[in-house]
Parts: C-alpha cells; sequence; structure tokens
C-alpha cells in the first residue's frame, strides 16, 4: 500500500475525491500500523509515515470508498500503570464513519488470558473477530433541507427506538420494518404528524455493541447504550445491503422528518465506552491510549473510576477527549443535520477532578461553539457516582430531563400524602429549579415515563417490575416506579379495574401537556403499548419491547392527540416565560384556590390530605400576546387525585369570565366533553379526575 505522510487533520479517515487521509491520536504510541482488509479479509499494513505531536497519519492516493480498515498501534503494555498497547489486537478508528460486521466474541479480542488475567499478554490477533472501519463518501444531495428550528416554547418531544417504533407496523414493507428508512415511511411520518409532536429523540444510534454475557443468555443490547463508534450509525438499522449504505440511509431519514415539519434529536452516550471495565475487550480506545481516553483510578491505574455503572468513564478533563466529542457532535449536525442531542449521564461529562462542575471545560467549549449553540442540547442531570444528582444544576443554554416532575406527579396521582404542593410546582414549570438561575422553563423537560422504566400501560397496572426475562432473578431494574395500586396486576377483565387504569392513563398524560415546560412521550404510551411489567427491558430486542401497532388504543390515541392540539393552539400551556402569580389582582397570570372556591393559603398546601386543587392559567401577557394564537383564551384546571368526588366552586373574581368544561379525564369517550357552564357555580369533579374550564375570549 502506497502510504505518503498526509496531514494531522481532520482525525479519521478523509476521502478527498482522489485519495484518502488517514489520522489517529495517541501519546504513547511509538508506532501505528493502518491496516488495509480486501474482500475475503486479507490484511496489508503499512506505516502511517506521518506524525506531528500524539497525531499518526498518512495518505493512500489508491484507497477510496468502501475501503475496509482498522488500526494498530505498538507502545507500552503494562495495566498497573494504566497503559494497554497491543500490536496484536486491531483498533477501530475512533472517527470511523461507518463499521462494517459485528464484535464476534472470542478471548483474542482481550488483551490477557482468560485463565490468568494477571499474566502476559495475549499475543492472539482480534483481527478475525473485529469489525472494520469503512471508507465512506461523504456526498449526498441534501435538495432544499432546512432544519425546523422549532421553538422551545412550541416543542413537544417523543422519544423513540428506530426498530422497536416499525418493526410490527402493518404499513411498511417488511424490509422496512425496524429501519432508518422505515422510520422516515409516509405511514409513520404520517402517525408522528397527526399524534402533533415537533421532535423525535431516538435511542442511541451510534455504533453500538451486543455484550456476550447477553449474547450467551439469547439476549441483545436492545437500548444501544455501549457506544463504540461515535460518528458511524448504527448498521443494523439499515435496510441497505450496500458497503456503508447506512449512512446515506440515515441521512434520508432526516431529510424526511424535517420534510414533515419534524425535528431529529440523537440520545447520545459519551460518557462511557463498549470496552467495560479493566478485565473488558480491547477495541479501540484502549489500544490506543488508554490513559489519554479513560480515567483511571488514581495510584491504581489498572481500575477505572466508574461514573456509570458500565465499568468506565471516558476523560472529559483530556483535549483529545474532549476534541472526539466536539467533532462528533458538530459532525451529526453539519454533515447529518440532526438538530439536538440528549446526553446519558450527562453529569460525568462535567466532572473535573472527581465532582460535577458546572465551570468545566466541556461547558465552555459547548457554549462557545458557533454550531451546537444553534442546537436543542438536552442533559440527563444525574450519574451513579458522589453528588451526581443534579437536576437543576446545569448551564442556562441547557435544557434537563425533570427527573422530580416525574417523581412527584406519580405520588400525587397515585394518592401519597403531603405532596398537592410538589405538585403544583411540577405543573407550573419547576420555577423552584430552574428561575433562580434565570433559565427558562423550557429548560424543564417534562415526563412521566421514559425508556427506562415502565410504559404508561404498565404504569398503571403494576405495582412492581416484572423482569423475569432479563435473566436477572427479577433483580434488575427500579422496583420503586409504584404508581397507583388498582389491586389487580397485568391482564384483567374486570370492566371497572381497566376504567380506572384508561384513566390514571389520561389523569398522566393530560398533567403532561397541559404542564409548563417541554413535554417528552415515550411512543407508545398514547397508544397503550405495554412491556408486560418489564420496567427494564434494555436487553429486550423483541415482541416485549417493540411497539405492537395491532393492539392500539384508538381511545387514548384520540385523547392524546386532542390535548396536543389543545396545547399547540393555546399558548398558555406553552408559556416562554414564568407565571407571575398576584402580579395584577384584576388580571394575574396563575391563581390556586381551594375546591370550596377560596385562593389557597400557605397552610393550605401543607395539610398531608390535600388532593384537589383548583388552578386559574391567564390566556393574556402583555410580554408575550404578540406571539400567541389566541389572546384572551383561559382556563381553569380543575385536580381531583382524591378516591372521592368533589364539588369544587367556581370562584367569585372567575365568575364573570363564562366558562365552558372542554375536558373530564372521567369521561368514557374519545371526544372531548364539552358542556356550557353559563349559570352555574359547581361543578362536581370524579375521584382521581381532572377537568378543564376554557374561557368564552
Amino acid at each position: 500500500m502506497d502510504l505518503r505522510p498526509g496531514v494531522p487533520h481532520p482525525l479519521g479517515a478523509h476521502y478527498d475525491g482522489s485519495g484518502t487521509n488517514f489520522a489517529v491520536a495517541s501519546s504513547v504510541a511509538d508506532r501505528v500500523w493502518l491496516c488495509r482488509f480486501d474482500p475475503d479479509g486479507r490484511e496489508d499494513r503499512s506505516l502511517l509515515p506521518g506524525r506531528t505531536g500524539s497525531v499518526f497519519h498518512g495518505y493512500a492516493p489508491d484507497l477510496h470508498p468502501g475501503t475496509r480498515y482498522g488500526f494498530r498501534v505498538r507502545g507500552p503494555y503494562d495495566p498497573e500503570l494504566g497503559h494497554r498497547c497491543n500490536p496484536h489486537k486491531l483498533l477501530l478508528d475512533p472517527y470511523a464513519r461507518c463499521l462494517d460486521g459485528r464484535v464476534r466474541w472470542n478471548e483474542a479480542l482481550f488483551s490477557y488470558r482468560f485463565d490468568d488475567p494477571d499474566g502476559p499478554v495475549n499475543t492472539q490477533d482480534s483481527a478475525p473477530f473485529m469489525p472494520k472501519a469503512r471508507v465512506v463518501d461523504p456526498f449526498f444531495d441534501w435538495g432544499l433541507d432546512r432544519p425546523p428550528r422549532t421553538s422551545w416554547a412550541d416543542t413537544v418531544i417523543y422519544e423513540l427506538h428506530v426498530k422497536g417504533f416499525t418493526a410490527r407496523h402493518p404499513g411498511l414493507p417488511a424490509e422496512l420494518r425496524g429501519t432508518y428508512a422505515g422510520l422516515a415511511h409516509p405511514a409513520v411520518v404520517e402517525h408522528l404528524v397527526q399524534l402533533g409532536i415537533t421532535a423525535v429523540e431516538l435511542l442511541p444510534v451510534h455504533a453500538f455493541v451486543h455484550p456476550a454475557n447477553l449474547l450467551e443468555k439469547g439476549l441483545r443490547n436492545y437500548w444501544g447504550y455501549d457506544s463504540i463508534g461515535y460518528f458511524a450509525p448504527h448498521a443494523e438499522y439499515s435496510r441497505s445491503r450496500r458497503a456503508g449504505g447506512e449512512v446515506n440511509e440515515f441521512k434520508q431519514m432526516v431529510k424526511d422528518l424535517h420534510a414533515a415539519g419534524i425535528e431529529v434529536l440523537l440520545d447520545v452516550v459519551y460518557n462511557h465506552t463498549a470496552e467495560g471495565n479493566h478485565l473488558g475487550p480491547t477495541l479501540c480506545f484502549r489500544g490506543l491510549d488508554n490513559h489519554m481516553y479513560y480515567r483511571t483510578v488514581e495510584g491504581q491505574a489498572r481500575y477505572y473510576m466508574d461514573y456509570t455503572g458500565c465499568g468506565n468513564s471516558l476523560d472529559t478533563r483530556s483535549p483529545f477527549v474532549l476534541q472526539l466529542i466536539m467533532d462528533s457532535l458538530r459532525y451529526w449536525v453539519e454533515e447529518m443535520h440532526v438538530d439536538g442531542f440528549r446526553f446519558d449521564l450527562a453529569t460525568v461529562l462535567a466532572r473535573e477532578e472527581h465532582h460535577f462542575d458546572l465551570g468545566a471545560g466541556f461547558f465552555d467549549i459547548v457554549q462557545q461553539d458557533p454550531v451546537l449553540r444553534q442546537t436543542k442540547l438536552i442533559a440527563e442531570p444525574w450519574d451513579v457516582g458522589e453528588g451526581g444528582y443534579q437536576v437543576g444544576g446545569f448551564p442556562t443554554y441547557w435544557s434537563e430531563w425533570n427527573g422530580a416532575f416525574r417523581d412527584h406527579v406519580r405520588d400525587f396521582w397515585r394518592g401519597q400524602e403531603g405532596t398537592l404542593g410538589l405538585f403544583a410546582k411540577r405543573l407550573t414549570g419547576s420555577a423552584d429549579l430552574y428561575e433562580h438561575a434565570h433559565r427558562p422553563p423550557q429548560a424543564s423537560i417534562n415526563f412521566v415515563t421514559a425508556h427506562d422504566g415502565f410504559t404508561l400501560r404498565d404504569l398503571v397496572s403494576y405495582n412492581h417490575r416484572h423482569n423475569e426475562a432479563n435473566g436477572e432473578d427479577n433483580q434488575d431494574g427500579d422496583e420503586h416506579n409504584r404508581s397507583w395500586n388498582c389491586g389487580v396486576e397485568g391482564d384483567t377483565e374486570d370492566a371497572d379495574v381497566l376504567a380506572l387504569r384508561s384513566q390514571q392513563s389520561r389523569n398522566f398524560i393530560a398533567t403532561l401537556l397541559l404542564s409548563h415546560g417541554v413535554p417528552m412521550l415515550l411512543a407508545g404510551d398514547e397508544m397503550g403499548r405495554t412491556q408486560g411489567g418489564n420496567n427494564n427491558a434494555y436487553c429486550q430486542d423483541n415482541e416485549v419491547s417493540w411497539v405492537d401497532w395491532s393492539a392500539k388504543d384508538e381511545a387514548l390515541l384520540a385523547f392524546t392527540q386532542q390535548l396536543l392540539e389543545l396545547r399547540r393552539r393555546n399558548p398558555a400551556f406553552r408559556r416562554p416565560t414564568w407565571f407571575h402569580p398576584g402580579l395584577s389582582r384584576s388580571h394575574p397570570d396563575i391563581e390556586w384556590y381551594r375546591s370550596d372556591g377560596q385562593p389557597m393559603e400557605p397552610d393550605d398546601w401543607e395539610l398531608p390530605y390535600a388532593k384537589s386543587v383548583a388552578v386559574f392559567m391567564s390566556g393574556e401577557s402583555a410580554e408575550d400576546s404578540k406571539e400567541w394564537t389566541e389572546p384572551g383564551r383561559s382556563f381553569l384546571l380543575l385536580i381531583n387525585a382524591s378516591h372521592e368526588d368533589v364539588l369544587f366552586t367556581i370562584p367569585n373574581v372567575l365568575d364573570r369570565w363564562g366558562w365552558t368544561q372542554i375536558l373530564d379525564t372521567s369521561a368514557k369517550h374519545r371526544e372531548f366533553k364539552r358542556r356550557s357552564m353559563r349559570r352555574r357555580r359547581h361543578l362536581e369533579c370524579h375521584a382521581r379526575s381532572m377537568t378543564l374550564l376554557a374561557s368564552a375570549t
């Protein structure tokens, strides 16, 4: 193979129309080989002839898109000092745009012998068992594609799994099910548009690994939280059988979703990799420069700091790790046209010495980046390390998964005492968490369910997890996912139980979609999707996790669609600024009332048995009305989480408005129930239900 010195930047493999430049970083290597593989798997090795600082590079004039390649590195192997270079292990390019093949588990992938982990280095060649990187052609015709740039105030997020959402869709040809192309199919896009969401948040689509322990049990890494390629779309989600076809298929998916007005957000896992702990395989980063990429234990460099619960943590204090993350993020925005990111275990990324730090380098480089600051940035604001729970603690320009919203809304609707005040805070945007830092209400990503936990149907159907199929004796997953005890778990023909479950489902969806902040729906919740009580389906790549479109709950779907349309048409539910209670007694933004029509007093919130409240939300605001489509329309929301009916009195100060009842979550029908409240002062709110009244103007 003819190799010239080439250039050190950009990192990775880049085809310029004539040949390909290769560049890879390692501060400890003394030699790096570029390894090319022909269609029969034969390997051709050549030393990269150029070196600039820690970057090894070379230009191959005869290598074109489709070429399969990897690297081998010679350098120190001394686990006690944190060095794990081993030229017998083929390494993936950290910047690979495409990965061909999958990891085939074998002892050769490890730098030690299974029967002697502390013994001499394992010299078995790992290449036959490794996926290979491919050189890709970057050209794609984006045409007139433009990012929707939906404002945060108007955003509704739909968290979905590319495969699970499409694998059983009856409107898709068999070859499109479970693929990027399937997600962009008109039959699927139609559901998303009619539902009324504005953004899909895709569970990890970076190339990932299926761990050996799962495969041995006949399971798979369904969620995909074991990344190994931060630039490569996961190939298993592609219909294409052409080498590298998943790259263009992903781009076409984004283009088609954008054409429908839907943004694409990616769930990204930059906190750890699939190489695991000190006994894990050598696939990429570990063999390139273990110390440069990973955080090791001080004084015991054989071991890794594990803030993730997955065996290792990437070291975001390292300039090359920060560069890797930033280059990856910019690539997905500039080349793949995605609109934003949800950062898994984001607290890890901002740990400097050991603790979470608002002044971390990661935050600094994201904020100053001209590309990323135009995108949506969402943090999962916790990890498993000390001080890892940081809900409300991220910088101003970030939004966060609001775990407090999930927990307090669930507690309220299952009737837990003393939760009314917390519920009220979550309903109105969690100002206690965000306003003090001058963050807008849209800093709060509100959710009741997500991929990690029960689906909505299971939340109202099970009191305990049922994860037996995961092969961990039902010990995995969060046992504290309990919602409301309806008396019967799982399948039942009891009409009263089924009716109450449906009612609780409507309560959760209505709370989510009428709350201040950005709502996030879990895909399938609007249709009553069940996982049979499994609240940790990370390894269930099968009918347990896939959306069953044949079992669609049409009534719940219609209810959700109408609520989303109500939210879209009425800015009182998607204000870009905070409510200001009592700003003007003649026209307050928001007011709280007891069921007897009297204003809530401070002591009323503290009563342990208080489970009902009325909230008035104004449809007028001098600072916002110019952005509103229906200024002047206000709402009165009656909320009753008790097990008894409650008679509400319309407050005297609101009697002049003229009200129409437009929503009752206890009603057993598909359409919103509209009933004029003219000359009526009292309204019964049924047990465990919500009623929404709209003003005449």
